[in-house]
């Protein structure tokens, strides 16, 4: 008898989520930073427009990089209910935990810096957390955007803050870093990245 052909399997897409509150007074907030970056790498990969997608309730872009295919997610809750956009996507697109990639703001890193995580808990992030409850899992990648300046306020009110001018131009820099490494992610490998953005 032949044999049988075996399928061939294509990688698991890749998925970039981009956290936030959706709206126009929440632009430019510190707790956006996260929407913002993955709407900027859209722009530099030069991806196919955002389209809302009723059934995730999220803005989506589907392209490739390389042969690698890649949907990003921007989430149109709030963002304590990112995780009910995250899993369905995931579970429609067949995305395997490590190919999984979230951008969010984390108010115990310094302005100006950031972290690409793997596997840990959420410490505290609302967004994160309830990505991990939906997803059943922290497995998967975190680029953390340090929006820290003076902690003189509670950080639920800072999130909610604008940058100032000069802190924008801080901000600026490590988001032209995050855009680099996301493309460093997909084309090479999130170790890889992790070790030049780190």
């Amino acid at each position: 008898m032949p044999a049988k052909k075996s399928k061939s399997t294509a990688p698991s897409p890749f998925l970039i989520v981009g956290l936030g509150n959706p709206g126009d007074e929440y632009k430019n907030t510190r707790h956006n930073i996260g929407r913002e970056i993955v709407g900027l790498f859209r722009k530099q990969q030069d991806l196919p427009d955002f389209r809302f997608e009723k059934k995730w309730n999220a803005e989506v872009s589907e392209g490739k990089i390389g042969k690698n295919k890649v949907i990003l997610a921007l989430p149109n809750t709030f963002m304590n209910k990112s995780g009910g956009t995250a899993a369905p996507v995931v579970k429609f697109f067949k995305i395997k935990s490590g190919r999984i990639v979230l951008v969010h703001d984390d108010a115990d890193i310094a302005l100006g810096t950031g972290k690409l995580s793997f596997n840990k808990r959420s410490a505290g992030h609302k967004g994160v957390e309830s990505v991990i409850r939906a997803l059943k899992t922290t497995a998967f990648w975190r680029f953390r955007i340090g929006i820290a300046g003076k902690r003189d306020i509670p950080a639920e009110k800072l999130v909610l803050k604008k940058f100032t001018p000069d802190e924008q131009k801080i901000a600026k820099k490590i988001t032209k870093r995050t855009v680099d490494a996301l493309n460093q992610v997909i084309t090479e490998s999130p170790e890889r990245a992790m070790n030049g953005y780190n």
